[in-house]
C-alpha cells in the first residue's frame, strides 16, 4: 500500500463512501458517527441521522434531542410515532389510531380532505403530511 492509499483508509467516511465503524467529522458515515452532520446506526452530534440518534436536530428511529423526529422520540419538539417531551401535559402519544372520540385527538388524519376541514375550523391554511396521516395547517404545530 502506498502512503496515498494510507491516506484515505485514515481519513472519515463521508457521503458516498464505504462506512467506517467509527466516524468522526463533518458529514461522517459510519456504524458510531460523532460529528456535524453524522449518520449511522448510532448518531452523536448537531444533525444525527441513524437508528438511534442523540444530538440538536435527531432525525432516526430512537431520537433523543431539542427537535427529535422518528418513530420513537424524546425531546423539546418531537415528531413521531411515540414521544416525550417536558413542554405538554401528554407524555407520551401515538398517532397510530387516531380517536376523536376518547377526547385526544392529536390532529391526524387518515384522508387529505378530514384535514383540510379541521384545518379550516382550526382557522390555517393548508394541510402536509405526517408519515401515513395528514395533519391540518401548511406547517407542523401552527394549530397549538
Amino acid at each position: 500500500m502506498n502512503s496515498s492509499d494510507q491516506q484515505q483508509s485514515d481519513a472519515p467516511a463521508h457521503c458516498g463512501s464505504k462506512p467506517k465503524k467509527i466516524a468522526i467529522g463533518i458529514a461522517p458515515l459510519g456504524v458510531i458517527s460523532i460529528g456535524i452532520v453524522p449518520m449511522g446506526i448510532v448518531t452523536i452530534g448537531i444533525v444525527p441521522m441513524g437508528v438511534v440518534s442523540l444530538g440538536v436536530v435527531a432525525m432516526g428511529v430512537v431520537n433523543a434531542s431539542i427537535v427529535g423526529m422518528g418513530i420513537f422520540s424524546a425531546g423539546i419538539t418531537t415528531m413521531g410515532l411515540k414521544v416525550w417531551s417536558p413542554e405538554g401535559p401528554v407524555l407520551s402519544r401515538s398517532v397510530d389510531m387516531p380517536n376523536e372520540s376518547s377526547g385526544s385527538n392529536i390532529y391526524a388524519y387518515p384522508t387529505r380532505s378530514r384535514a383540510e376541514a379541521e384545518a379550516k375550523r382550526l382557522g390555517c391554511l393548508g394541510v402536509h403530511k405526517m408519515g401515513k396521516y395528514w395533519m391540518p395547517c401548511a406547517n407542523h404545530g401552527t394549530h397549538q
